[in-house]
């Protein structure tokens, strides 16, 4: 187990480095997203695609197929061949950062098992995180072949398994550090009310995937109110709780306002689970629980003002800055939960 084998100071930078990288990944994902550029590379070519376009010839080829999809028709029609190697820019040191990544794992991965520093524990644990990121990668290309299609966006639901696989890779490295670096309390922590936190947080990320995907905040840029209203009027009205309104969000409001408002709630639930949760431990006597709870104290603070933010800057689309600073806290956010959970475990 790994409470016996004592890890190296090396592979705990490399595993932190690790974490690191998958939390760039998250969010070069969200810029991405935000600045519409997901759809500018329409092939997956894991060896060949790691080199861009390097003459004028090469960019016009890459330029003549994005012109082929529907983002370009219905959106874009006017670009010229610079606004597509911007948005092409984006997509590809997205897809090119979770390559270095896999060489950042499977080099020192080997060296270290070559050398025998790492044992069975930990192999099966990054097992894990690779498993968990290969379907990341996996989901990521299905997700871009739906905007491929007809419509000129991705699948909002496509999207967001997306981005949940992702956060299921970091939440696995987080379990592989936390054990590495042996988080443990002396004593029984009751972790009834971090539990209860953790899987609202997790739904939370659902519909902040969701609110990505369908592009939510456009439609309900105030606060605290919803154009006026707490609850939006679409949400009053029993005949538009249908399963074709949640998948036509296009078109129809419903599921923009449905997610939106979801959102916000969940956003509030939390904060106050949270606030009940500090106060309760504030005075912990482990130091290293104490040390994470005020980190996620402090985090979904800034998270929940810089949701407003967000909305209250929306001018025609989501603020480039506002947005991706709100998925970063958020997602270091979760982090911060794992780590004040892992924490909490009795020695054995």
């Amino acid at each position: 187990m790994f409470k016996d084998y004592k890890y190296t100071k090396i592979i705990r930078i490399w595993l932190i480095i690790g974490l690191v990288m998958l939390v760039g990944q998250v969010i070069l994902g969200g810029i991405t997203r935000l600045t519409g550029s997901g759809l500018s590379i329409t092939k997956w070519d894991i060896v060949s695609g790691v080199i861009p376009p390097l003459n004028k010839t090469q960019w016009n080829d890459a330029f003549e197929m994005y012109k082929q999809t529907p983002q370009y028709h219905k959106i874009n029609a006017d670009f010229k061949l610079k606004d597509f190697k911007f948005i092409f820019f984006w997509e590809y040191f997205h897809r090119l950062w979770v390559r270095v990544l896999g060489f950042v794992f499977l080099i020192p991965f080997l060296l270290f098992l070559l050398k025998k520093q790492i044992n069975w524990y930990l192999i099966k644990r990054l097992g894990l995180v690779i498993f968990f990121t290969a379907l990341t990668a996996s989901a990521g290309w299905i997700m871009v072949k739906s905007g491929l299609i007809n419509r000129p966006w991705v699948n909002a639901y496509k999207l967001t398994l997306h981005f949940i696989l992702a956060t299921l890779s970091i939440a696995a490295m987080v379990k592989t550090i936390a054990d590495v670096y042996n988080y443990k309390a002396n004593t029984y922590q009751n972790k009834t009310l971090i539990k209860v936190i953790l899987g609202l947080t997790f739904l939370q990320l659902i519909f902040a995937g969701l609110m990505s995907g369908m592009k939510a905040g456009l439609y309900f840029p105030s606060w605290p109110d919803m154009n006026g209203t707490f609850i939006p009027k679409v949400l009053k009205q029993p005949q538009h709780w249908t399963l074709h309104n949640l998948t036509n969000y296009d078109s129809f409001l419903f599921a923009p306002a449905f997610v939106q408002f979801t959102h916000r709630l969940l956003a509030y639930l939390i904060l106050f689970c949270m606030l009940f949760l500090f106060v309760k431990n504030r005075n912990s006597v482990l130091t290293l629980s104490k040390k994470w709870l005020q980190i996620a104290m402090v985090l979904v603070s800034v998270q929940v003002i810089l949701g407003i933010l967000t909305l209250l800057n929306i001018k025609g689309g989501i603020p480039l800055f506002y947005g991706v600073s709100h998925q970063l806290v958020g997602v270091l956010f979760f982090i911060s939960l794992l780590f004040y959970y892992f924490s909490l475990r009795k020695k054995i």
